[in-house]
């Protein structure tokens, strides 16, 4: 608990070393990159067959993937 405490005093520490930095005229960034998502429209197309989709699964039934249970 003790080392826990003193790491989260260590960050808050770093963040408030942010507040020195002169930010003036400075814009918001919403993000990291100036890249843009390149949206497409929707548009509905053809679907493999059932019985392609499941022809490699290991495990399924009529309508769904089989996997292991992996919470318990």
């Amino acid at each position: 608990e003790k080392q826990m405490i003193q790491d989260l005093q260590q960050m808050v520490d770093w963040v408030e070393k942010l507040n020195e930095v002169n930010t003036d005229g400075v814009e918001p960034l919403t993000n990291m990159s100036y890249e843009l998502n390149t949206y497409r429209e929707d548009k509905e197309t053809s679907h493999l067959p059932r019985n392609k989709v499941f022809k490699n699964a290991p495990k399924h039934n009529s309508e769904y993937f089989r996997v292991p249970k992996v919470i318990k």
